[in-house]
């Protein structure tokens, strides 16, 4: 009689676990709370996971043989248990919102990787892009959310900070299991001797993850050390409330701001004292400029590595002219045939590029105009794959005039990239990254190119401080 009163009244409260087993899913949902983004993670972890917690998640130690027969709704039967836990518990306020915290970390875990295994596709379908293109736009999409935003010379947002440590860990984890397998000779004790494959990183993943991991720090380092600065912001080119200059600097200033929102109107003016920085601060201005140009180049380099080593889509070769000259026009080529010592500097010079606009046009004729004379440097092959053209190109001589015009628009672009560092991906980068579907390569390439961004970024913010700065000194002089 006794066990039927407890059932019933079990149905009227709504089913309570026992403590030992609430102490166990504490611990669990605990640990969770620590290491949801910490611990590398596999899609066979996130299911295994998923199942356990829609399997067993709140039985307890009760039998089975005591729930009540009732029809209930789940989602009815989860708020009372949660409502039932958070009461036996009695958890203060801020446990309550630790949990919440938790279960939001986890519903967009579920999100991201949802959408890595349906390759963008909501619908199922499997129309979706391949899982290295979605991984490429998730690096791309997250470092817009953390840093889009951010224009100033100011340490990040420490719940930014976290968020993309967080988020780049757990995208960066797929690199963990790509891998070589190389036979290594091994003796047993017998004296028999056996061959057994071993696994080890991709060499391109093992040379350039790291050094990518520690330009990414380095970045992080940069803004935060602009903690305590002389030098503030203000929006739309207004001077801040903090300027002591008088009427006459202050409208000098206005002009110099007005005249820098013309060209970038939506980024916030630097304003500094009457007088312009001190020395100290001026020094460490130059010196983390010089640090963030050297981490430009470097992260451009990688970048520049991974693309030439993708593939290049049939499609683009397709689409290829059927003469260089006609690509580039009668005066670039007439100089690049008649020219015995061919200095791409000089040309560049010559040409007077305007516009970003006009150096994007360019840099897309010129490598046109290379991968066409390298094809005419193959033809003797009937396959035209870049593969092919790619392992031909080794055995064709030097002497060849197509060779020769190649090996001047490939100097010619590289140039042309130096000189706009800013300059927009071509429509080859933009082609291979669409077609790739080798994962690896993808986010080796999507870090280095958002990284790529970022150092240019604060190079052009400090430019901007030492800019008015130097503005400032000299209307004072």
């Amino acid at each position: 009689m006794d066990n039927s009163l407890n059932s019933d009244e079990n149905y009227d409260l709504g089913y309570q676990p026992s403590p030992s087993s609430m102490d166990q899913s504490v611990a669990e949902t605990s640990t969770m709370s620590s290491d949801s983004f910490l611990y590398r993670r596999t899609n066979s972890d996130v299911s295994a996971f998923s199942g356990s917690v829609g399997d067993s998640s709140y039985s307890g130690e009760a039998s089975p043989s005591c729930w009540p027969n009732v029809k209930s709704n789940l989602s009815n039967q989860t708020v009372l248990s949660r409502l039932g836990m958070k009461k036996r518990m009695n958890l203060t306020d801020d446990k309550l919102e630790d949990l919440e915290a938790v279960d939001l970390e986890l519903e967009l875990m579920k999100e991201r990787f949802a959408k890595l295994l349906l390759g963008e596709d909501m619908s199922g379908s499997g129309k979706g892009v391949c899982t290295a293109v979605t991984i490429s736009n998730s690096i791309t999409n997250l470092y817009a959310t953390i840093f889009g935003a951010n224009l100033r010379l100011e340490p990040l947002n420490p719940e930014k900070k976290a968020m993309w440590r967080r988020e780049m860990d757990c995208l960066l984890s797929v690199c963990d299991y790509i891998v070589d397998l190389t036979p290594v000779s091994q003796t047993l004790p017998n004296g028999t001797s056996v061959e057994m494959m071993t696994s080890r990183p991709r060499s391109d993943i093992y040379i350039n993850l790291p050094a990518l991991k520690k330009l990414d720090a380095m970045l992080i380092e940069v803004l935060d050390s602009f903690q305590e600065t002389e030098f503030w912001y203000a929006e739309q080119g207004s001077i801040s409330s903090k300027s002591t200059t008088s009427a006459s600097a202050s409208g000098s200033f206005r002009r110099i701001s007005v005249q820098r929102n013309e060209e970038k109107w939506w980024v916030p003016v630097p304003c500094v004292p009457p007088g312009g920085l001190s020395e100290k601060s001026r020094k460490h201005l130059r010196h983390k400029r010089d640090s963030s140009n050297q981490i430009h180049k470097a992260a451009m380099a990688i970048n520049s590595s991974i693309l030439s080593e993708m593939e290049i889509p049939e499609s683009y070769m397709a689409g290829l002219p059927k003469s260089g000259k006609a690509c580039l026009g009668d005066s670039i080529y007439r100089y690049m045939c008649t020219s015995e010592k061919f200095s791409p500097e000089y040309l560049l010079d010559c040409l007077n590029i305007a516009s970003e606009h006009e150096a994007l046009e360019l840099a897309d004729r010129v490598e046109s105009s290379m991968y066409t004379w390298r094809r005419k440097a193959c033809m003797s092959n009937s396959k035209s794959s870049w593969v092919m053209v790619k392992d031909l190109m080794s055995e064709t001589d030097k002497n060849d005039k197509n060779h020769v015009l190649a090996e001047r628009a490939e100097s010619l672009l590289f140039s042309l990239k130096q000189r706009y560092p800013e300059l927009s991906q071509t429509s080859l980068d933009t082609c291979k990254i669409q077609y790739n579907k080798d994962v690896g390569q993808a986010v080796l390439e999507s870090y280095s190119r958002v990284l790529e961004s970022f150092a240019y970024n604060i190079v052009a913010w400090i430019e901007d401080v030492i800019h008015v700065d130097r503005s400032m000194r000299n209307h004072d002089q």
